[in-house]
């Protein structure tokens, strides 16, 4: 192994190792709260939440810090389903986790100030910001096709700080994308129904949101499969991980991004249609209607009671 790939297996290697850390780190940080918080409040975050979180974790070690992190460099499809897999699932994953407080809980008390961490005026900026559905939307496509143009995709196959760059970009992206849903949906299994939140914070704006997500990301999908040219010049020197040549690896690629997102993005959104087309739903959107007001009793009437 010469000079160069020595320098650059170390310089990887210690990515990794710094990417698992973190990693750990924030799992034990969130375990450490949840524990906590349902110490003190035992109905407050329901169990499934903790499961939700930890698995994201774990798929996001898979995309970025295990063996499979460095075959993307010998096969665009791997690399592909790496990104797929840190936007479209283990984003939505940690958001269902409702992180937030957990991590603020775990956290030991000589790291946490006096005042509320989520009362500040640039926190409550940062959250009508982050609940606004296009800015949310333009930044999941923006890192799509931004990322996939050749040269930004040259870049990060020849760096591994670019690369990793490259992958917290795609994670980035994917929480602000699925922020406006998540957040949007009745999902605490640990509160009751109620009427009036489906009214509030679903709409028909979330299926629209995200058929028009799958856009992008099929007409990138048909470009890399009918373009019959190979984009990436990257992986004509790559040695092959399996028996398909560069193109054809392209064209599986683009195949896998095509369908992917399609169910990952149009199968909520099914569900959710049908939750807003539901009778309970409708019943709930219906404007109230005054009650009438009950017969106020005279003496004899209470003297009955």
């Amino acid at each position: 192994m010469s000079m160069s790939g020595t320098h650059a297996h170390v310089q990887m290697l210690s990515l990794t190792l710094v990417i698992t850390g973190v990693l750990v780190l924030t799992a034990v940080v969130y375990v450490r709260g949840w524990l906590c918080l349902r110490k003190a409040f035992p109905e407050l975050i329901a169990g499934w939440r903790l499961a939700a979180f930890i698995s994201g974790l774990f798929l996001v070690w898979i995309a970025v810090a295990s063996p499979l992190a460095a075959l993307d460099h010998r096969s665009l499809t791997i690399h592909m389903m790496k990104h797929l897999m840190l936007m479209t699932v283990a984003a939505p994953l940690l958001l269902a986790g409702a992180p937030a407080f957990p991590l603020v809980c775990g956290f030991p008390r000589l790291f946490i100030k006096s005042d509320r961490p989520f009362g500040s005026w640039s926190a409550r900026w940062l959250e009508r910001a982050l609940m606004r559905p296009v800015l949310c939307w333009l930044a999941g496509t923006t890192a799509v096709i931004g990322w996939h143009l050749p040269a930004a995709f040259q870049l990060g196959m020849r760096s591994h700080w670019v690369h990793s760059l490259e992958d917290g970009t795609f994670l980035l992206a994917g929480l602000l994308f699925w922020w406006p849903i998540i957040t949007a949906q009745p999902l605490l299994a640990e509160t009751r129904f109620n009427e009036a939140t489906l009214t509030t914070t679903t709409s028909w704006s979330v299926p629209l949101y995200l058929f028009m997500a799958t856009l992008p990301c099929d007409i990138l999908g048909a470009f890399l499969v009918f373009g019959n040219r190979l984009v990436y010049p990257h992986y004509l020197s790559a040695m092959q991980l399996v028996s398909l040549s560069p193109l054809q690896d392209q064209e599986t690629a683009g195949a896998l991004m095509w369908v992917w997102v399609t169910f990952a993005y149009l199968i909520p959104a099914f569900v959710i249609t049908v939750q807003l087309l539901s009778p309970q739903t409708a019943y709930a959107s219906a404007p109230a209607r005054a009650t009438p007001a009950a017969p106020s009793m005279h003496g004899s009437e209470a003297e009955v009671l």
